[in-house]
This record gives C-alpha cells, sequence and structure tokens, in this order.
C-alpha cells in the first residue's frame, strides 16, 4: 500500500491549499512564525522525534546530536522533521525509581503522537524505562514509528582491566564493606567505570531491552549492539531518518510488526542473551498494548527450549562493546535461528522485509562472545519463573547469575518489613544471620515500594562478606538491577503491600527455593496460614494526591506488567477532529 499526500495525517491539519480553511490556515500561518515556508512541509510525511535527553541523563546526553542525524534522514527522503522533548526517565538519578514513572512517558508518547500532526515517529531512548514506554506509547497511538536505541557506552577500565558499569560497582562494593578495598581504589573505579555517554555495558536492562527491540523488529537491523559514541551509530540515526518516511508511505504501523510471533522472538532473544529479568515486566506490559497475552508462563515455557548463548557480564566474562565486534545482536539471532523453532523468520520488521532476512549469514567474529547451540553457555535460558504457596502469581529467579548451591536451598527466613529497615539492621548480629538464612524483603512491590524500586539484591551482612560469603537466597516483592546478580528471587506476586504472601512470613519460617521444580514455598501449616492471614491488616496508602496517588490506583502487579488497567485496556481513543 501507497499512501497519497492527502491520505496523510498532517494534511488534517495543513490541507493542500490555502483556500482549505480557517484553522489551515491558521496551522500555516504558525508554521511560517517557526520560519518554515509551506513548500518545505505541504504534501511531505511529518515526522514527530520524540527525544529523551536531558542534562541529568548521561546514557542520553548524545541523542541530541543524533536527533540532528535522524533530521538529515528524514530530509533526505522527503519529510519534514520536528523535535519534541518528552520525560528522561534518568535510571541513575531519579528515585523513588524511574518504574514508577515508565508509565507516565508512555501515556505522554501516546498523546503527543495523537494529538500533533504526527505522520510517523522516530524514538530516541535507551535507559532502563525509555524503551518500554516510549514503544508501548507508541503501540498505543499505532501511527508509523521506529526506535533508535542510544547504545551502550565505551568499556569501563580499572587498573588495566575492563569493568562494567552496575556489575563491577556492586562486587567492589561488597570487597570494600568486607575490607578488601579503600578510597583509593574506589576512587579510582569512580572515574573509569563509566568513561562516555551511552546506558549500561553490560547486559542489564538497558542493553536487553533495546535488543529486546530490535528483535521484535522495530528498530533497523544492528541498531541494539552499536557503542553509543561509535561513528556507524552516527549512520544508523540516519537510516533511521530515512526508513520512518518510507514507513510513512507504506502505512507500516506497530500493529503489522507487534505481532504474538514478534513476542515470542524478542522473549527468546531476552533468555538467549541471559538478559535483564526487568524484561519480563516490561515485555508483558508491551505485549499488552499491542493486543497479545503475554504470560510468565510463555517465559518459562521459551526459556526451556532456548539456550544461553551471549557470554556478556552480569552472567558471563564480556562487555556490550565485544559482543558488537564479535557481531552483535544480528549475529546472535543468526545463532538462535539454528534452533528448531526458537524465532519466527517470516514476520515483518520496520524494514519492511522479513525477519530472517537480516540475520542470516551473519559472521561471528569471536565464537567465545557469541556462542552456538553446540558451545552454549547453559542448555537453557537464564530466568526461571516460580511459583508455589509463596508466590501463586509468580516470581523470577536469573538462576544463571546464582552460585549453583543455591538454586535448590531450604533455609530460615530473616525478615525486613522496608528497605530502611533492612539498611538499618543488616549489619546486627542479634540477627544471627548465617550464609543459610533467606533474607526477605517486603513492602518493595509495585504499590509498597512504590514503584517495585531495585532492591531485589538485598545485601549481604558486613561480617559474612569478611568471611567470603559473596551471595545468599534472598526474596522480595522488589525488582533487580539489570547488572545486578546473585541468588535473588524476585517480582513475588501478589506483592506484600496488597496482602500477598510475602506478608505473611515470619522470622524463622523455613523457605524453599527450587530452581529445578519451579518452586517458591513458606513451610508452614494451613492453620498458621489462615491464622496469619485473619490478623493481617492492610498499610496505608502511600500517597494521597499527584501522579502517586493516580499511580497506586491504577498500577496492576508484576505478572501484569505493571501497567495502567485504563492504559492496559483495548477500547476506542479517537483521531482529533478534522477541523
Amino acid at each position: 500500500m501507497t499512501k497519497t499526500p492527502e491520505e496523510l495525517r498532517s494534511y488534517r491539519w495543513f490541507g493542500g491549499e490555502r483556500t482549505s480553511g480557517l484553522r489551515a490556515f491558521s496551522h500555516r500561518s504558525r508554521m511560517r512564525q517557526l520560519g518554515v515556508e509551506a513548500e518545505e512541509h505541504l504534501g511531505k510525511p511529518l515526522i514527530v522525534i520524540l527525544n529523551t535527553w536531558s542534562d541529568i541523563n548521561p546514557c542520553h546526553m548524545h541523542l541530541r546530536q543524533r536527533a540532528e542525524q535522524v533530521k538529515r534522514g528524514v530530509l533526505e527522503a522527503g519529510g519534514f522533521p520536528v523535535e519534541m522533548p518528552v520525560a528522561t526517565l534518568s535510571e541513575t538519578f531519579q528515585k523513588p525509581t524511574p518504574m514508577m514513572y515508565r508509565n507516565l512517558l508512555a501515556m505522554e508518547t501516546e498523546e503527543l503522537l495523537r494529538s500533533y500532526p504526527a505522520d510517523g515517529a522516530v524514538l530516541m531512548g535507551g535507559c532502563d524505562k525509555t524503551t518500554p514506554a516510549l514503544l508501548m506509547g507508541a503501540a498505543s497511538a499505532n501511527i508509523p514509528a521506529i526506535y533508535l536505541t542510544a547504545g551502550p557506552m565505551l568499556r569501563g577500565s580499572f587498573r588495566g582491566r575492563p569493568a562494567g558499569s552496575g556489575t563491577d560497582m556492586w562486587k567492589f562494593w561488597d570487597d570494600a564493606r568486607a575490607g578488601l578495598v579503600g578510597d583509593c581504589e574506589l576512587a579510582e573505579l569512580e572515574c573509569g567505570i563509566a568513561r562516555s555517554p551511552g546506558h549500561c555495558m553490560t547486559m542489564g536492562t538497558a542493553s536487553t531491552m533495546t535488543s529486546a527491540a530490535e528483535a521484535l523488529g522495530m528498530t533497523l537491523p544492528g541498531m541494539a549492539s552499536i557503542p553509543a559514541v561509535d561513528s556507524a551509530h552516527y549512520r544508523m540515526a540516519a537510516a533511521t531518518g530515512r526508513r520512518i518516511v518510507g514507513m510513512v508511505w507504506e502505512d507500516l504501523t506497530p500493529d503489522k510488526i507487534l505481532t504474538r510471533e514478534a513476542f515470542e522472538d524478542a522473549v527468546a532473544t531476552v533468555l538467549a542473551l541471559g538478559g535483564s529479568t526487568n524484561a519480563f515486566i516490561h515485555l508483558i506490559a508491551m505485549a499488552g498494548r499491542a493486543g497479545v497475552d503475554l504470560t510468565l508462563d510463555d517465559f518459562d515455557a521459551i526459556s526451556r527450549r532456548v539456550p544461553w548463548l551471549a557470554n556478556v557480564r552480569p552472567s558471563g566474562k564480556y562487555l556490550m562493546e565485544d559482543f558488537y565486534f564479535a557481531g552483535g545482536l544480528p549475529a546472535l539471532l543468526g545463532r538462535l535461528a539454528t534452533v528448531a523453532g526458537a524465532l519466527h523468520p517470516e514476520r515483518v520488521t520496520v524494514t519492511g522485509g522479513p525477519f530472517g532476512e537480516k540475520i542470516t549469514g551473519v559472521p561471528v567474529h569471536n565464537p567465545d562472545v557469541i556462542r552456538g547451540p553446540q558451545t552454549a553457555l547453559a542448555a537453557e535460558g537464564g530466568v526461571a519463573v516460580l511459583r508455589g504457596n509463596l508466590a501463586p502469581d509468580g516470581a523470577v529467579i536469573k538462576h544463571i547469575a546464582a552460585e549453583p548451591r543455591l538454586v535448590k536451598h531450604t533455609g530460615p527466613a530473616v525478615v525486613f518489613d522496608s528497605y530502611a529497615e533492612l539498611q538499618m539492621r543488616i549489619d546486627d548480629p542479634a540477627l544471627n544471620i548465617t550464609p543459610d538464612s533467606v533474607l526477605v524483603l517486603r513492602n518493595a512491590g509495585p504499590k509498597g515500594g512504590p514503584g517495585m524500586p531495585e532492591y531485589g539484591m538485598l545485601p549481604i551482612p558486613d561480617y559474612l562478606l569478611a568471611q567470603g560469603v559473596r551471595d545468599m537466597v534472598r526474596i522480595s516483592d522488589a525488582r533487580m538491577s539489570g547488572t545486578s546478580y546473585g541468588a535473588c528471587v524476585l517480582h513475588v506476586a501478589p506483592e506484600s503491600f496488597v496482602g500477598g504472601p510475602l506478608a505473611l512470613v515470619q522470622a524463622g519460617d523455613l523457605i524453599t527455593l527450587d530452581v529445578g521444580a519451579r518452586e517458591l514455598s513458606l513451610n508452614i501449616s494451613e492453620r498458621v496460614w489462615v491464622t496469619r492471614q485473619e490478623q493481617w491488616r492492610p498499610p496505608g496508602p502511600k500517597f494521597e494526591r499527584g501522579y502517586g496517588a493516580l499511580y497506586s490506583e491504577h498500577i496492576t502487579q508484576a505478572n501484569e506488567g505493571c501497567d495502567f488497567g485504563f492504559l492496559a485496556r483495548r477500547g476506542r481513543n479517537p483521531e482529533p477532529d478534522p477541523g
């Protein structure tokens, strides 16, 4: 299908001639106020560039420059570019967590695309929550859209050794708490762990989600792996600008790309990458916006048939720069495609062609970084979905990042009712925490956190770190940074704040984790269980007004994607009146 100029959305704003009507006259006169002649934009696709750049988001500090390259591509292809700022969601600075504002950016994206004369959109993001937020909003608006990812930063460096943002920070911090390193080492690491624009260069949430976006077919092939400061990133930005103009004329909208098969392939990609557990929440929410019913059971089923192929930290050895030079995501997808039933090569992507077209025959330049099925790091994906009386609606664990001795474990619970209490009491010898204890944090979920902060990598007591203990079973209704590691059970649903079973755990209760059996259970009698349920009282609301109140009233649980119910549901949201 090829549109005519009269079929463009922008035609309803600007018309085709000066006698089109009063409103069109007004819109054209205001374009002239912007310094734009009618001949520059009339009859051309108007491309809105949604830019999450800001002065306080280091992941995106180069996106102003990239927007100029996108504009160049749009102009080269005969479109007219318009850049618009949207919420930046800086993972490194925003509290209590940018997860609380993901849906706000999704709403902003949808409404800007709906209410302005946008024929197509280039979405610019990369920091953890910006990828799902932008794609959720674009899926709901359903005009032609393409994603330009920020790209990973350059590898970090510490005393001649590569250092990974997040991952090595956690490790060095534990060493500092154990008295193994001091201020000098920490100062050097602070200066060398994040050396350029771009998001985390480990397989944290940012790289996981940008890779998922590429696997979904919402970016040009190869986009997600390119380091932020590489000249290939400049060229990809211009190519993205050119391609969105073609997508407008072809009427290639997100609903034609974001199919059930696309989401299954994105899940398979995340698992093959050894990616972040946060992807479970985001992909479920994104699928919901696209009308696809994606569940935790889908993740677990796909995990059992997809091998772990990317040897990238925090679970592996290398960093994203190494992954890029080894062949990047197209090379990994090419290897994954050799696993029977792992991918759907015939589905369409933003290229207008089939997904499999751009991943066939891509060479791997370092087979230790990107493995094949015969040399996989593990035969199954690295994340498991757990169920049991402690998580009736599910919980997740990235077991490839845990010490093997802990994937089947029973131990006594040590319970903390808040993250503040955890920080204050974790080193108290009176708690009698041992390596066999199970640390439990509650009231850190979607409503209780609020926003499911990344508290899930609960700290190990200093005195155990000094003894060489580096992992313990830890359970919470929180999330965990994708750069983190350890035997951390996350996203327990329903959360304790709304009366989920985690609210009933008491100190000393035995808890069983069995990853192989996909089990998470609290070992108490039915009578004790019922008594505790009867005694539980709901806490008061976290917010009484503002966005926090809106959030608390409408947020769904982790297994449902933590979207707002009124945004996730189907229903009519009409286009603006033509007048």
